[in-house]
């Protein structure tokens, strides 16, 4: 599991909680030093592991993060990503960790999803949009934003361990949820509210095509 600086929290330790869970599986957080970062909201996380010492992984995934933009000129973590992910089992993301994947030249001819307000981006790498909250393309394995991480995880777990060593997982969290709202996603989401979030995260969107259009250019 990919961690940076920025990261949204919530995207790595919510499919962090399921994937310990499975038996005889060890999780790794990997960054490009072992040095603690911080959260978009300032959690502290410490890796596990760096890139040069990290070991073969069978799964590769990666979470989102206003830390991506950065991330997206960073050739070191590219490089690292497009390695492990050329030989992984599975590849895998939650929200904008889909645009990292894309950016390291992972989502080529698959079809991806990512957090809604960012699926327009998914084509700049390549990438075929599908609106949905886990998507599956062979060995792809990505999703819509955030929360989504603990339904892609779920997923993954199943094809990890079987079905029920998956709902014994969930169970256990009892993740069960009910939202109070019907806000979660701008199908269902009043208009004017839709709009509102989107005008708050077009910098970022802005930010995320800049960076990802270089990248594609670089490919020739």
């Amino acid at each position: 599991m990919l961690l940076f600086p920025k990261i949204t929290q919530l995207d790595l330790t919510g499919p962090f909680e399921v994937l310990r869970s499975l038996p005889d599986t060890r999780v790794r957080t990997i960054g490009k030093t072992t040095e603690p970062v911080h959260s978009e909201g300032g959690l502290i996380l410490v890796p596990s592991a760096t890139y040069a010492d990290a070991p073969k992984l069978d799964v590769l995934f990666v979470p989102g993060g206003v830390g991506q933009i950065e991330l997206t000129r960073d050739h070191e973590t590219l490089a690292y990503l497009h390695e492990v992910g050329s030989n992984a089992r599975w590849v895998t993301s939650a929200c904008t960790g889909a645009l990292l994947l894309g950016a390291a030249g992972l989502l080529r001819g698959y079809r991806a999803a990512t957090h809604w307000a960012f699926m327009e981006l998914l084509p700049v790498v390549g990438a075929i949009p599908v609106d949905q909250r886990v998507v599956i393309d062979r060995n792809r394995m990505t999703g819509g934003g955030v929360t989504a991480g603990i339904d892609i995880a779920l997923t993954l777990a199943a094809e990890l361990a079987g079905r029920e060593v998956a709902e014994t997982i969930q169970l256990s969290l009892e993740y069960d949820p009910h939202p109070p709202f019907q806000s979660g996603h701008p199908r269902d989401a009043d208009r004017a509210l839709v709009g509102r979030v989107r005008e708050q995260l077009s910098s970022r969107f802005d930010e995320r095509r800049a960076q990802l259009e270089a990248v594609a250019k670089s490919w020739g």
